[in-house]
């Protein structure tokens, strides 16, 4: 083995690093488990499903429940992709509007000084520790009084403030040197060429990080559905699968139903948290958490 190291002119292996190697694989492979779970669980035919004791993969793989599923959604007054519009639509809009908000409001609090800066960033801080829970009640008045009810805005307002957005951004515009800024400003550029050009090109990976948790948070909630929009040609998917499965829960073809669904709901969370991975891991290097 050592004659074969020195041919390929390798550098001599440290028992404690493939030691850690091979822990860290079996590590991931144990994590990937749920995943290869959700996959097997949609594509397995009814008598699967109910088997006992339950099998991990299925042995039969089939698109029953795919079919099944779009077969009832045939049967709804509203279309299948209308459902799915107002998803794609509500989303990306809550996307790009939370990560501006985001990133400008980072902007504010890194690099100026106002009355009450250190009061109004502590109030972000300690709106982390609020449940989604504890404040439905608020979001519903302000949406009632802002006379958004039953719009697409009801969708996307609701989600666009982020606090871990801002607390994230800012971290990273933190290390934008001050004397860069100063120099941009002493070449005429204004505050927003400076946060365009200069600030964001930065804060790429934050910009990516908070992008995939508004993603997250708005492809998946029926908040805005169940409680703002009382118009069915307005609601999103996840409140879609969520009134069809729940129809068809307590039925054997329901449970396959639900299988396909949540497939159908995870896949795009997985596709993009596997595009922006890199930052993400960038992003919390360099924020402080561990």
């Amino acid at each position: 083995m050592q004659r074969v190291w020195k041919l390929l002119r390798l550098p001599k292996p440290d028992p404690f690093l493939i030691v850690a190697f091979i822990g860290l694989t079996l590590l991931a492979l144990f994590m990937l488990l749920p995943l290869v779970f959700i996959v097997n669980h949609a594509f397995k035919p009814i008598n699967e499903l109910f088997i006992y004791p339950p099998r991990f993969l299925a042995e039969h793989p089939t698109m029953f429940n795919f079919r099944q599923l779009f077969l009832n959604a045939q049967k709804m007054s509203i279309p299948f992709s209308r459902y799915f519009f107002n998803s794609v639509f509500t989303t990306g809009v809550t996307v790009l509007v939370a990560v501006l908000i985001s990133a400008m409001a980072a902007y504010a609090f890194s690099k100026h000084r106002f009355p009450g800066m250190r009061a109004f960033f502590g109030l972000i801080i300690v709106s982390l520790m609020f449940a989604p829970e504890a404040v439905v009640i608020p979001r519903f008045i302000l949406v009632s009084e802002l006379g958004i009810m039953n719009t697409y805005a009801a969708h996307i307002w609701p989600l666009v403030a982020m606090p871990v957005g801002v607390f994230l951004m800012r971290q990273f515009i933190d290390q934008v040197p001050n004397a860069l800024l100063e120099a941009a400003k002493i070449d005429g550029a204004r505050e927003w060429k400076i946060f365009y050009r200069i600030v964001l090109p930065v804060c790429m990976p934050a910009v990516a990080t908070v992008a995939i948790l508004a993603f997250q948070m708005s492809w998946s909630q029926t908040e805005t559905s169940n409680y703002y929009t009382q118009v069915e040609s307005l609601k999103t998917l996840p409140y879609y699968v969520a009134t069809l499965t729940g129809g068809l829960g307590n039925s054997v073809v329901g449970q396959g139903v639900a299988a396909a669904a949540g497939l159908m709901l995870f896949l795009p969370n997985l596709l993009i948290f596997l595009l922006f991975q890199r930052q993400v891991l960038m992003t919390m290097a360099h924020s402080g958490i561990k």
